[in-house]
């Protein structure tokens, strides 16, 4: 039971296309292939899966991500989370868009608990983390064997579509209570976070996608332009 007691109010953010701007996953993937850590065969597959997903086509979230985690296959989690948070630092960094912060320090001061829900990989977001204005965050997790080395499998699911709302429930139930939180601002450019947003008292459509502006525009959403110019290195 609840009484009157207040829930707590969550705002939720994307990551990939929403508080950067484009795709970690995808610039990770592009810099293990220079670095020729994947090879082009697997690159080949990846880049297979990428074009399927853009066509809406049903696909395997955990087998690409496996096929990513090809470049990190029993190494030490240590390591391999030490190079992407480098990778983080030098890719991505500078791709954070300054509207998302400004977004995240408002709605921080509005007494909300900021959350990043992302497919990208832990490491890169735990990162972003140490240097932005959000306090929590829910993102896709590698296995890592008894010996301390990662695997190829996903831990649990990826966190991606319908799956973050259902991650997002269990994480906020576990830390608050059933029934006490609510989602008060959610933000996304992909049309797979429509149950995202929908949940949300104030959903944005951030940047959004074709999908994503269709939707917006059926059921009124708030549109919102964060698009920055990169600066090269």
């Amino acid at each position: 039971m609840n009484g009157s007691k207040e829930k707590v109010q969550l705002a939720v953010f994307d990551f990939d296309g929403t508080t950067i701007e484009g795709s970690s996953p995808s610039w990770l993937v592009s810099r293990l292939m220079f670095e020729r850590r994947i090879s082009p065969i697997t690159t080949a597959k990846i880049m297979g899966w990428g074009i399927a997903y853009k066509w809406h086509l049903p696909q395997n979230e955990s087998w690409v991500r496996g096929q990513v985690f090809r470049a990190f296959e029993g190494k030490p989690k240590e390591l391999v989370d030490n190079y992407l948070a480098s990778f983080y630092d030098n890719y991505i960094e500078r791709r954070f868009r300054p509207q998302a912060d400004a977004a995240m320090r408002e709605r921080a001061e509005e007494g909300c608990e900021v959350i990043v829900v992302s497919a990208s990989f832990e490491p890169i977001v735990l990162r972003a983390m140490e240097r932005h204005p959000f306090t929590h965050q829910i993102s896709t997790r590698m296995k890592v064997a008894e010996n301390g080395m990662y695997t190829r499998e996903v831990d649990g699911r990826p966190i991606e579509g319908d799956e973050k709302m259902i991650a997002l429930k269990h994480w906020c139930d576990g830390r608050f209570g059933e029934g006490n939180w609510e989602i008060a601002y959610a933000y996304s450019d992909h049309h797979s976070d429509e149950p995202l947003l929908e949940a949300a008292k104030h959903p944005f459509a951030v940047c959004p996608n074709t999908g994503m502006a269709k939707i917006a525009k059926e059921k009124g959403w708030p549109v919102l332009n964060w698009e920055i110019d990169v600066p090269k290195r």
